[in-house]
């Protein structure tokens, strides 16, 4: 590895061994990079170098910031994160706030400063952000202030987390006052390529999340492969979508993405389906990123609203029901881009142009990454079985201090826990996932963490949770409940431990369907079937 940049040498001493990464391949030209390379830098200083400085940036409600506005903005947050905040390059920084300007400026503010940015999911409650907070020894935070109350209750319990400021979109939060007094120039920390530059949380089965880390060179990759190779926007594109910052789908496709193209993009805090549209005609976007339970709810408003802006919709986060498929490009004329990505790979790795779209298939493997499909015996599976899907390129897995490692890189390869099949044409499709996880309209959702959460109400003396197929949104969390001796099952009950759970864990994890049972299946060892509760 390369002399790091970093003072804090957290991350890098919990790097996975590396013989327990995968393959990384670096075999385009553009996946080159220099040995000493902050990404914030390529992202946003080379913008305004190129002469993209007058250009829209980043909009939202009541913000339109040019590249150089937004610049300035980054600068001034970087020196309030090392003046008053006593930032030390390496240390962690939780971000906690929904889509707007602000968070995006306090990301890139983090990464040129060295920090290592950790984003936070808005609905999550203190004992999921307490858990994170823990994992990753975050030191410093910056939040919404709307969003404060849960980060507070966290706090309690991690006395690491020593720094933390707030932000909001008036300016009278402290962040603001503060970074208003700052130059607007600032020198980004001399980074390793190989620096982590990003900590990104994922759900694992077992309910405990997985860090993966990301290095700077990692952001460049990601920009460097899918969106050039089969997006193909350009500077003139706005950007829109659903997708939190927090989730490396959203951070890419609604940051990253566009800017490494000088386009624009706009972040609202509600992308719902019943918002989204009107968005989309408002601000005139060109490129939509969302979920396909978000394309199923928005198709039937197309004729609504003045979408003759957009040209592009990417598709990711769950698996794209060819009817989904049809539905949206008869409303609109615009055949969805689908794609397969994952948090541990950072982004898409997996997809189709729109002239290569076909229903039931997710794509061909991106430009600099490779893909196929392992049978049980860990060898490439014949063309038409199913397996389990492989992936390496220039983005892989590297989780922070978990022994999980060793399940996901085998031989080389990201096994990303889903399975495939390769069709007669090549391109790749899903068959279902190969483990415990619950994909419910574009979120991962862990079955034993709902658990996790339900069995702390006293009426709950057994539950298993597994995820239950739905026209809407691909999956819904169904639990499975044994009620405590002398309570009576029934609705009542059913919403009581619905409403605890959305109090007790973030409140889309909830159990949308709950069932209750005398007993649970289980093995003469007592191992739980889930597979029977599956089956119904």
């Amino acid at each position: 590895m390369e002399r790091s940049g970093l003072v804090d040498t957290f991350a890098r001493d919990n790097l996975p061994p590396s013989a327990q990464w995968p393959e990384f391949l670096f075999e385009l030209p553009e996946l080159q990079f220099a040995p000493r390379l902050n990404c914030a830098v390529e992202l946003l200083d080379r913008a305004v170098e190129r002469g993209w400085g007058a250009r829209d940036a980043v909009l939202g409600d009541g913000v339109r910031w040019s590249y150089a506005e937004l610049q300035a903005q980054v600068n001034r947050i970087a020196h309030v994160l090392v003046d008053d905040m006593h930032l030390v390059s390496g240390n962690r920084v939780l971000l906690r706030g929904g889509n707007t300007p602000q968070l995006a400026a306090c990301w890139l503010a983090v990464v040129k400063a060295g920090g290592i940015a950790v984003g936070t999911m808005p609905l999550l409650r203190a004992r999921e952000l307490a858990t994170i907070v823990r994992k990753a020894r975050v030191t410093h935070a910056l939040c919404d202030a709307r969003l404060a109350q849960e980060l507070d209750a966290a706090r309690a319990d991690c006395p690491e987390l020593a720094q933390v400021l707030h932000y909001d979109s008036a300016g009278a939060a402290p962040l603001a006052m503060l970074a208003a007094a700052k130059p607007q120039t600032f020198t980004a920390v001399d980074t390793a390529a190989d620096d982590v530059c990003l900590i990104a949380f994922t759900s694992g089965t077992t309910g405990q999340p997985k860090g993966t880390m990301h290095f700077h060179r990692d952001v460049m990759a990601a920009c460097a492969c899918w969106p050039p190779h089969v997006l193909r926007a350009n500077a003139d594109d706005r950007f829109i979508g659903s997708p939190p910052l927090a989730f490396t789908f959203g951070l890419g496709g609604l940051l990253l993405f566009p800017m490494a193209i000088g386009a624009s993009t706009v972040l609202l805090e509600k992308a719902s389906p019943d918002v989204l549209p009107a968005a989309i005609a408002r601000w005139r976007a060109s490129v939509c990123f969302t979920a396909p339970t978000a394309y199923r709810a928005m198709a039937a408003q197309a004729a609504q609203h003045d979408w003759s802006s957009l040209r592009k919709c990417v598709s990711a986060g769950e698996a794209l029901p060819a009817p989904t498929r049809t539905l949206w490009r008869e409303a609109t004329g615009i055949e969805l881009i689908d794609g397969i990505g994952s948090t541990e790979l950072l982004h898409i790795f997996i997809s189709a142009t729109e002239r290569q779209a076909r229903g039931g298939a997710t794509g061909v493997p991106v430009p600099g990454y490779r893909a196929c499909v392992l049978d049980e015996h860990g060898r490439e599976a014949t063309r038409g079985a199913v397996g389990r899907l492989a992936v390496k390129g220039p983005t892989g897995c590297r989780y922070l201090a978990d022994e999980r490692q060793t399940q996901y890189v085998r031989d080389g390869w990201n096994l990303t826990g889903d399975a495939y099949r390769v069709g007669d044409d090549g391109q790749f499709e899903f068959q279902a996932r190969t483990d415990d996880m619950i994909v419910s309209g574009g979120y991962n959702i862990a079955g034993p963490e709902v658990e996790a959460a339900l069995l702390l109400h006293p009426a709950v003396a057994e539950c298993a949770v597994v995820g239950a197929a739905d026209d809407e949104r691909g999956q819904v969390v169904k639990a499975f409940v044994v009620p405590t001796p002398g309570l009576e099952a029934g609705p009542e009950l059913a919403k009581t431990l619905q409403d605890f759970v959305k109090q007790t864990i973030a409140p889309y994890k909830y159990p949308r369907v709950v069932e209750f049972r005398n007993e649970l299946p289980r093995t003469e060892t007592g191992k739980l079937q889930r597979f029977r509760l599956r089956q119904g």
